[in-house]
């Protein structure tokens, strides 16, 4: 078909990595016409900068996209972790063995990126562009049309009553369309590198996460017998990196207490890393237009949500919009509701991660929160929860775990945290949501 014809669909999508991929497949099954859009030509393009561990908070949308079977056919790991503090290590799994709580998977970019972009291809409805880049919104009465843009064969006009910016943390929807932003400083800076043969403790494939406090590190395998080992420094250290990168993420690696012996394995890529990647909240939705994955939220690689909440917001995206793009509904009221629902369920977990981001000492919470649950297996086990993004905020600060803390800790929070814990003081601002599903500001504290 003519490049330079104006084409017509229900959904144009701008990005087909896991947040595209997962949206133009669930808007195909509910019989939607989409375009998904890929600037880079190769099928198996892939995400490099990436932890490669998906929540578990995302299984149920890996379920949906019948994706469970693939995944483990290609190795990928049921993903679990264990965490260092300086008060012992929080071992979730200690009581229940391994594969009983929740997981997600562990999987390289590489693998997943070219698996999710060959089933979109196969899905009744999708049309794969690769190679197409976008340099215009088509806009009518303030509102988005379409796209404009150019790919080997020419120069290209596809129309939509949605276009969806699934184009990372530098989203050429979100600048085109004039998406409001916040944006954090990440206080840390990051280095990793890939070893295959890596020995794991007991044999285990659960990942290892390191609370250095402010410096962490993690260790998580993924299939094909690789592992990813990270630095996540201060960047008070930054100078020392610049010196001598592989020589200091080497030496940082080697220094882990019960750390990877790295000296055993086979290093099989460079030291890989950037040391600004700062946290970017955008408003997710517009007339005419919406934002999933990283172009809406992008989050610190040290949370590990970012693919977790690609396919989740592409998820309730679909959910309220595709009911107006195939029927009658109307489409601004399902982007209203969209952009609440993004607020509602990432806002207070951004201001927790936002807030650790800066590199500081443990507050009181925090220290109450991590102690408790590297002395018990049940607080291991709903630290590990929280952190899998499977509950709120309130749910893992609720009255009865806060008790069990006291218990296993032996002492109690200060009169000032039970206040901001309870919403009677004054405390960090953290994003919700408003009846338009704008970003306000409300009192929240936690771990």
């Amino acid at each position: 078909m003519p490049e330079n014809r104006t084409q017509n669909y229900d959904v144009v999508i701008n990005g087909a990595s896991v947040a595209g991929c997962t949206a133009a497949i669930l808007y195909a099954r509910q019989g939607a016409r989409v375009a998904l859009l890929e600037r880079r030509s190769s099928m198996d393009a892939h995400k490099v900068l990436c932890t490669h561990y998906i929540q578990a908070a995302a299984y149920p949308v890996i379920s949906e996209l019948g994706l469970t079977d693939a995944l483990d056919g290609i190795g990928a790991i049921r993903n679990s972790a264990d965490y260092w503090t300086k008060w012992g290590w929080i071992r979730p799994e200690a009581e229940t063995g391994p594969g009983v709580l929740p997981h997600g998977y562990s999987v390289r970019r590489q693998s997943l990126d070219p698996l999710l972009r060959r089933t979109a291809a196969g899905t009744d409805g999708v049309d794969l562009r690769l190679g197409h880049t976008v340099n215009e919104l088509l806009v009518e009465d303030g509102r988005t049309t379409g796209v404009a843009g150019t790919s080997a064969d020419g120069s290209f006009d596809l129309r939509a009553p949605l276009v969806v910016g699934a184009d990372g943390k530098d989203s050429t929807v979100a600048r085109l369309a004039g998406a409001p932003s916040e944006t954090a400083e990440n206080h840390r800076f990051s280095y990793f590198a890939y070893f295959r043969g890596l020995r794991h403790p007991e044999g285990r494939t659960s990942a290892r996460v390191y609370y250095l406090d402010p410096d962490n590190a993690y260790v998580m395998p993924n299939e094909d017998g690789v592992t990813v080992v990270a630095a996540v420094v201060s960047k008070a250290r930054l100078d020392d990196f610049r010196e001598d990168i592989e020589g200091a993420y080497l030496d940082f690696v080697r220094s882990l207490p019960e750390g990877p012996d790295i000296d055993k394995a086979e290093r099989i890529s460079k030291v890989i890393g950037t040391v600004n990647y700062p946290l970017i909240a955008r408003q997710p939705s517009g007339p005419g237009f919406a934002l999933i994955g990283d172009a809406a939220l992008t989050s610190d690689p040290l949370s590990a949500v970012g693919c977790a909440w690609a396919m989740q917001s592409a998820s309730w995206l679909v959910e309220a919009t595709a009911p107006a793009l195939t029927g009658d509904d109307p489409l601004d009221g399902a982007l209203a509701d969209y952009a609440k629902r993004h607020a509602t369920e990432t806002g207070a977990h951004q201001h927790l991660i936002a807030d650790y981001a800066l590199a500081r000492p443990f507050n009181e919470i925090e220290a109450f929160m991590f102690e408790g649950a590297a002395r018990d297996a049940r607080l291991a086990e709903h630290f590990h929860i929280f952190g899998s993004r499977l509950i709120t905020v309130e749910d893992y600060m609720a009255p009865e775990i806060v008790a069990r803390t006291e218990k296993v800790t032996g002492w109690s929070l200060s009169e000032e945290s039970l206040r901001i814990l309870s919403g009677g003081a004054p405390g960090a601002g953290t994003h919700t949501t408003g009846p338009d599903g704008t970003r306000q500001e409300s009192t929240e504290a936690a771990r």
